[in-house]
């Protein structure tokens, strides 16, 4: 692949990631309205049209891997593994 046609792929993965962060970004604040509407309305859960709509809280458990570092620094050391990725970035 030439520089020229590598060029022109970095260019349009650069439009296409600024387009995805704007459309996200669109997304994010039309869920942050339908949200606060739901918290006008007093409800975490409505059907609209046909549609069912719930912003209800969620309880999870996490496990606290600092907490456990530092209390238990052995053990943790025994249970980690090395793990390996590549990343892909444009500067």
């Amino acid at each position: 692949m030439s520089t020229t046609e590598l060029t022109s792929k970095i260019e349009n993965i650069k439009t296409l990631q600024t387009m995805i962060d704007e459309l996200t970004a669109e997304m994010e604040a039309t869920k942050d309205e339908v949200k606060a509407e739901m918290n006008a309305q007093g409800v975490d859960e409505m059907t609209v049209s046909c549609f069912k709509v719930r912003y209800k809280e969620v309880q999870s458990n996490r496990f606290d891997s600092t907490a456990f570092k530092q209390t238990h620094a052995e053990l943790y050391a025994q249970y980690c593994k090395p793990t390996f990725t590549r990343r892909f970035s444009i500067a």
